[in-house]
């Protein structure tokens, strides 16, 4: 059976050449063959110089996903066997512990637009490209037999491929058990703190993974401190807070579902003496908080993304310096700022300006006490620039002097 043929124009593809993983809509001069989106086809640039071969969806802005630079690979459950089995062996190097991890990261593990979480037994499975929607099972398949080698048995899967992307493919969005039926709310262990992670209603996935040695530098600030965790989702920096001493933590989120599920997570690590949380907007909290006069020793901020496109950086901009202007007003001098942003888009250029600004705008001063980035589960691959999203500060913030 043939292959198709995608050829580049003259000049087009230089992002994949050097690395990049996408071939994208307006940088294909033909397409030949009898194929159907999703199948794989052959690159070939310009002079007819084989690039190699990946999904083609011809729905999607992103036409070629590449999976291999050899143009003679065949794309079979052998293949992919073998990059999941890659992927598990690099997080049981790079990680403390595998019991909760992020097993598949998509492009940054060679296997586009599939993600994998394991929260203790329970994997969860997240599809967003067609191509590789079709091995998704097979892929699932292979890292739990690689798993139970290691004496691992994970007892079920669920998908989240809920997200809206999926739409931007020609996909509807699916959500379910892949296999028999389990209890949803998984409890896991990270950096000592017990969570309840409700993998078939919490955000995405159901937990944040990439924070989690973020979580853990925190807690040498927090002895004794009075913390604020905005943005606090389930709970979890303000939870990793409590364990470590602090004397007092409220956490706060708009989501209700979210609240409730942290005061769950609270109770269950013995914290809710100390550990409070509230349902409220950070951005109407903060100014409040401002004028009642509180002060704290450590502000955390954990936002979501506040952009998911170029287009509305400049508004996303505006929202991470109102906060960090109104965190660094509740802090106490020589009191503590850990800030982040999600957002790929928002780059690591512009979110150290834009705290900058912030910091300048109430007449405060910055140290710095580091610079972090996602947990290395989900690995940053060079010519990838998505998969270099989470930009992660702590401050010492102090009075002009």
């Amino acid at each position: 059976m043939g292959i198709g043929i995608v050829t580049l124009k003259k000049g087009a593809g230089r992002a994949v050449k050097a690395g990049g993983p996408w071939i994208y809509d307006n940088e294909a001069e033909s397409i030949v063959g009898n194929i159907s989106d999703g199948d794989m086809v052959l690159v070939r640039d310009f002079d007819g110089y084989p690039l190699g071969r990946g999904f083609i969806n011809r729905r999607s802005r992103l036409l070629v996903r590449m999976m291999t630079r050899d143009k003679d690979q065949e794309v079979d459950g052998a293949f992919l066997r073998a990059r999941v089995k890659d992927a598990w062996e690099y997080r049981k190097r790079v990680m403390d512990d595998t019991e909760s991890c992020r097993v598949i990261f998509g492009e940054a593990d060679f296997l586009p637009g599939i993600v994998v979480d394991k929260f203790s037994d329970v994997l969860v499975v997240q599809s967003l490209a067609l191509g590789i929607d079709r091995f998704k099972v097979l892929i699932v398949d292979a890292l739990k037999e690689l798993m139970e080698e290691d004496g691992i048995r994970i007892r079920g899967v669920y998908e989240r491929s809920d997200a809206k992307v999926r739409e931007q493919e020609g996909m509807e969005r699916a959500k379910g058990f892949l296999g028999e039926p389990f209890e949803t709310k998984v409890e896991i262990t990270e950096n000592d703190v017990r969570y309840l992670v409700d993998v078939a209603e919490g955000q995405k996935t159901g937990f944040f993974l990439d924070q989690k040695y973020n979580r853990r530098a925190i807690q040498r600030l927090c002895p004794g401190a009075r913390v604020l965790d905005c943005f606090t989702h389930t709970g979890s920096f303000a939870l990793n807070a409590g364990l470590a001493g602090a004397a007092q933590v409220l956490g706060v989120d708009v989501s209700g579902s979210g609240v409730e599920l942290a005061r769950e997570n609270a109770a269950l690590n013995g914290l809710s003496d100390r550990v409070g949380f509230a349902c409220a907007d950070v951005f109407e909290l903060l100014p409040k908080l401002e004028r009642e006069g509180e002060k704290f020793d450590l502000v955390i901020l954990d936002p979501p993304a506040f952009t998911k496109s170029r287009n509305s950086v400049k508004n996303a901009v505006k929202g991470y310096r109102e906060i960090n202007l109104r965190a660094m007003k509740l802090i106490k001098d020589g009191g503590f700022l850990a800030t982040c942003s999600c957002s790929h888009f928002m780059d690591y250029e512009l979110f150290t300006k834009t705290i900058g600004q912030a910091a300048r705008n109430v007449h405060k001063r910055l140290r710095q006490v580091e610079y972090r980035t996602q947990a290395p589960d989900h690995p940053i691959l060079w010519d990838a620039g998505e998969s270099y999203y989470l930009k992660f500060y702590i401050f010492q913030v102090c009075e002009e002097r």
